[in-house]
């Protein structure tokens, strides 16, 4: 058994990657060991994989980061530690893959943060979204000032850190922390669902929708724009756009590479 194997399990089937959490007696807290186990798990990932579905075993998704190895650090072992955590997620973000999480139970703190940067949030009742590191006298370094900062908005965000707050699955689904709010039981059937229907996307379709989008949202209205010209007449010049069109003019479905 690789040192990875006693955080996660990879399955993958066809073009459908699983990638389960298996820290239970942990609750899958965050540990360095545990986010070099995700960056190994996406950085080897097989070449025909397209879609991932991201989850947690022992009916939680993510506990946050774990406190027991909390350790005191230097300013600056404590950015290279927070750096660290930003280029895993941005590993999961841009790296090329399109993430599904499925959630139950804990999706808090470093949680959250891992959760955030995937790209299709599905949650069962039993969620509970929270950023607890105010309660801790810590402070959030995985990334979440940025991206659930940008979902829910800054203004949000800082009541949910002062107070330490819990949204479930439906107020999550409200704020934009979840796509989809699902019964106890439905999350991965639905996140493979999704994945299959995800992967018979043109690749090039999908790569500008995860790269472009929340690129342009940080640019200016003009900036935007052009990029989005940019995006568009570079995707129309590959052979899954003309086969998307002509599919839709003989009236049947599109088969992409």
């Amino acid at each position: 058994m690789s040192d990875h194997a006693k955080y996660l399990t990879r399955e993958v089937d066809g073009q459908v990657a699983t990638i389960t959490m298996i820290r239970t007696d942990k609750r899958n807290a965050m540990s360095d060991g545990l986010i070099a186990a995700i960056e190994n798990a996406y950085s080897t990932m097989p070449k025909d994989v397209r879609v991932v579905i991201l989850t947690g075993a022992g009916g939680h998704y993510c506990s946050g980061l774990d406190l027991s190895e909390h350790v005191s650090r230097s300013a600056e072992d404590g950015v290279y530690h927070s750096r660290n955590w930003h280029r895993v997620m941005e590993l999961i973000q841009f790296g090329g893959l399109v993430t599904i999480s499925a959630l139950e139970g804990a999706v808090i703190g470093g949680g959250l943060e891992l959760a955030a940067s995937t790209h299709v949030r599905i949650a069962e009742p039993s969620v509970i979204f929270q950023l607890p590191e105010g309660r801790r006298g810590i402070f959030v370094g995985g990334g979440a000032t940025v991206r659930i900062g940008r979902i829910i908005g800054p203004d949000r965000m800082v009541e949910m850190m002062l107070t330490g707050r819990k949204y479930g699955a439906d107020e999550g689904l409200s704020l934009g922390l979840a796509h989809y709010s699902v019964g106890q039981g439905e999350a991965l059937p639905l996140a493979r669902k999704l994945a299959g229907s995800i992967a018979g996307n043109a690749p090039m379709s999908n790569y500008f929708m995860v790269q472009a989008l929340t690129r342009i949202n940080d640019m200016s209205r003009a900036d935007g724009l052009f990029t989005e010209s940019l995006c568009a007449a570079l995707v129309q010049t590959t052979p899954d756009a003309k086969e998307g069109l002509q599919a839709f003019l003989e009236k049947r479905q599109p088969v992409f590479r």
